[in-house]
């Protein structure tokens, strides 16, 4: 019997701590399991009894990457609990704060975490010297994402802003007329960018798989929208713990569907599911990739990612006209105070909630039950790491044997850029 034992200690560049150990014997795989290095946080144990209004306050600690989508994710669940339906003024400001997240996400984790695995580059210092144009444009970026955070949700990491219903504390409309200027600049960043990682040299890799992502009719779904899957799932968001299997395997959650299907969520699962709905110049960039849709190849997340970002940017564009419109026509008028006019007021009752948001690395999910003195009785949050760790490890699988013949520093090079291209958050997996 001829055995292959592959093991990481640390895979260096992604959001926590975790390894790899895999087994191959007499040529065939036999184990290929993804080592979560963190213990369970318990999160929505530390819920319950809480007041309603400390749920986004409390999980947006979750993650110090995308605190943002935890928090709006919460809310928008708090909200459906209580029959709170939001004005559009609203809501135009939250897509807006939801759009920073990402571009800020996605430029973190393409350029600076993903990017020196394509010329076996460890250290960002040594990418940014053979790149400093790109390293100057992904900062960029980044910083505009960061900015766009900060101009709504008041901190760029863990905002406070934010309050049930609306917001407690007004945007900062000097910062955003100042974003709204830059931005053009900021989007031929981001397209440059997206243009060169389109060029880059991809490892071979196929899997057949199920994306799982939320759409809409009439625009690329983040905010909000139903899920469906690649498969021929389609579910409201009340209706989605019914439709898969929970389970936890060493202190991390873990999703399947109820047939045992394993499901990849993020941005090629949205890219393959919703590619039609992309603004112009991400669907140009896109187009000349000539990447066949839908793709199979995992390492492809990351270009799908620096089209995301473009895309965002093109969508905070429209998005700046009419909250900047907002605002003219409260000053003009005014108000103060004028974000109060836009508040829903509401009545604490019993209730029980349900929200869905694509984070960064894919759908995430809240659900939270609440008493008739607004206090939580039950919580629950599924991420999008629990929902596509299983298939990480089914990809592992079929890509080790390309491995087995490489030295082992190669083929450990391989298989953590194999894992990072899923952008695994590995504290929103052991929330």
């Amino acid at each position: 019997m001829k055995k292959l034992t592959i093991k990481i200690n640390h895979v260096d560049k992604i959001e926590g701590h975790a390894g790899f150990v895999g087994d191959i014997i007499n040529g065939d795989v036999a184990k290929a399991k993804f080592e979560v290095q963190i213990g369970i946080r318990l999160f929505e144990r530390i819920l319950l009894g809480r007041n309603f209004e400390d749920a986004a306050i409390i999980t947006a600690r979750v993650c110090g990457v995308c605190p943002v989508v935890h928090y709006l994710t919460a809310l928008k669940a708090i909200e459906d609990a209580l029959g709170i339906k939001l004005k559009k003024e609203i809501i135009i400001l939250r897509k807006l704060l939801m759009l920073g997240q990402i571009i800020q996400s996605h430029s973190l984790h393409t350029y600076f975490m993903s990017l020196g695995d394509f010329f076996g580059l460890k250290n960002n210092l040594d990418l940014a010297k053979k790149f400093p144009k790109w390293t100057n444009d992904a900062l960029a970026v980044r910083d505009f994402g960061n900015e766009l955070i900060f101009a709504i949700g008041r901190r760029s990491i863990h905002p406070v802003a934010l309050r049930v219903g609306g917001f407690r504390r007004e945007p900062d409309i000097k910062k955003l007329q100042k974003l709204s200027q830059e931005i053009d600049e900021i989007i031929t960043c981001a397209k440059n960018l997206s243009l060169f990682f389109s060029k880059l040299k991809y490892p071979k890799f196929f899997r057949q798989t199920e994306f799982i992502a939320l759409t809409q009719p009439k625009e690329y779904a983040i905010y909000d929208g139903q899920l469906i899957s690649s498969g021929g799932l389609r579910v409201a968001a009340r209706n989605f713990e019914k439709m898969i299997y929970e389970s936890q395997v060493d202190e991390v959650n873990r999703i399947k569907g109820k047939d045992n299907q394993t499901f990849m969520a993020g941005a090629l699962a949205r890219i393959n599911i919703n590619h039609k709905k992309l603004n112009s110049s991400a669907k140009s960039i896109l187009k000349k990739s000539k990447i066949t849709l839908p793709s199979y190849n995992t390492f492809y997340n990351i270009f799908a990612q620096t089209v995301e970002i473009v895309h965002c940017l093109e969508e905070a564009k429209k998005l700046f006209a009419g909250c900047l419109t907002l605002f003219a026509v409260a000053k003009k008028n005014r108000q103060d105070n004028f974000l109060e006019k836009f508040n829903t007021k509401y009545k604490i009752k019993a209730g029980k909630g349900f929200a869905q948001i694509e984070a960064p690395r894919g759908t995430l999910y809240h659900t939270y039950q609440i008493d008739k003195n607004g206090k939580i009785t039950w919580a629950n949050i599924i991420t999008p790491t629990a929902i596509f760790i299983n298939n990480l490890e089914e990809d592992l699988k079929i890509y080790l044997p390309n491995l087995k013949k490489l030295s082992s520093a190669e083929r450990e090079r391989k298989i953590k850029m194999l894992i990072r291209a899923y952008d695994p958050c590995i504290t929103c997996s052991v929330h």
